[in-house]
């Protein structure tokens, strides 16, 4: 049967560069891939196909021979002729795998993930130490708490290292050998057509050795689930969504690795009178028309209880900021803190006795306010 040309085969045009030749095949591979396909011969063969094309225009070498002469340039390569020639470079896929720049190998790896055979990049065997999984811990404080700081007792489980074993898995006496199946490797290798794949050996998960005679009490795991307590402090001036690292109370590693961390997650309830911007506290407070207009002096109770004497000036208007310095969030790796703002809420009487509204009668008599007064601009007023 006649070959098809290359470039018909990844579907790109002759002028294509590397990185959409390299996209073209990608996309095929994955589609025809006889992992994907099992027993399909139409797709094993579209497979061999993509990969021969890209093996020659993915060449700075052959692509130019392969563009001046066709298939007969190839010829003297080793390349173009099919059949046997073909079915024997690439029954294991080490030139593909094992060539220089990477090429075959990088696209599989990203695709696959890796793990195939061949002459290029070994397998890294999964029997060595590995550092443990962190642990997420999700901490609810108080609004104040998080302002002034506290210390917390959190209760949590974590595996260690099982204490009958001392890590090892192995019953009291009992020892180690190398495992029969993947040979120590770790690695196990399977064949599916012409290609062959690399998985972890299902007999020692990775490890390389078995254990005759298991640990009882941790049924050759190495590691048990223990229940953990501990005191946390949390610093003044933390806000929602802080993350706090303890470093090693995660879960026990494997094979002698670090142990994981313990993440902490702090989620800072609501206060139902004062909101948080950074560094700075709000409130708000309310006055009556009188203190708004003439003045005065109120008491108002911090977040931390201390009584504070606020001097409302006189002709204060509703919404007006007031600022107290020094009575806001502690900064942190500092003395200074943030600053309090006291909004002014100017409430208008809804119930009146009928001496009070005499005296408003004589007021706005004084007042002699217009009937028809100016409108004014909205966004002067939001300024």
């Amino acid at each position: 049967m006649a070959k098809r040309d290359y470039y018909e085969v990844l579907g790109v045009d002759k002028s294509a560069d590397q990185e959409a030749i390299k996209k073209a095949y990608r996309k095929l591979a994955v589609k025809y891939h006889p992992d994907r396909n099992p027993g399909d011969k139409s797709a094993e063969e579209k497979f061999r196909e993509a990969t021969e094309a890209y093996e020659v225009l993915s060449d700075a070498e052959k692509r130019p021979i392969y563009d001046q002469y066709g298939f007969a340039g190839l010829d003297g390569m080793g390349q173009g002729g099919g059949g046997a020639q073909y079915s024997h470079a690439f029954h294991d896929f080490s030139d593909l795998f094992g060539g220089a720049g990477g090429g075959f190998s990088d696209i599989f790896d990203s695709i696959f993930g890796g793990g195939f055979g061949g002459g290029g990049r070994s397998s890294s065997r999964s029997s060595g130490p590995a550092a443990g999984s962190s642990l997420r811990y999700d901490l609810h404080i108080q609004f104040k708490d998080a302002v002034y700081g506290t210390t917390a007792d959190i209760h949590f489980k974590h595996n260690e290292p099982c204490e009958a074993c001392k890590g090892s898995g192995a019953a009291a006496g009992a020892s180690k050998k190398t495992c029969p199946t993947c040979n120590g490797m770790g690695q196990v290798r399977q064949g599916n057509g012409f290609f062959t794949i690399q998985q972890t050996c299902p007999k020692c998960s990775g490890r390389g050795t078995v254990i005759d005679k298991p640990c009882s009490s941790c049924r050759g795991t190495g590691i048990q689930e223990k229940s953990k307590q501990m005191s946390l402090k949390i610093p003044a001036g933390v806000d929602n969504g802080k993350r706090i690292v303890i470093r090693g109370m995660g879960d026990a590693g494997e094979n002698g690795g670090p142990a994981g961390d313990l993440v902490v997650v702090l989620h800072v309830e609501q206060h139902p009178f004062f909101e948080r911007d950074g560094a700075d506290l709000y409130c708000a407070v309310p006055i009556s028309i009188a203190q708004a207009a003439l003045g005065c002096e109120i008491t108002i109770t911090a977040l931390d209880g201390k009584k504070l004497a606020i001097k409302i000036p006189d002709g204060t208007a509703n919404g007006k900021l007031l600022r107290i310095k020094g009575e806001g969030v502690p900064l942190s790796g500092s003395s200074r803190k943030g600053d309090l703002y006291v909004k002014i809420m100017v409430q208008v009487p809804t119930h009146l006795s009928g001496k009070q509204k005499e005296l408003l009668k004589q007021y706005m008599e004084l007042e002699n306010p217009p009937k028809e007064p100016n409108l004014l601009n909205l966004s002067k007023l939001d300024s």
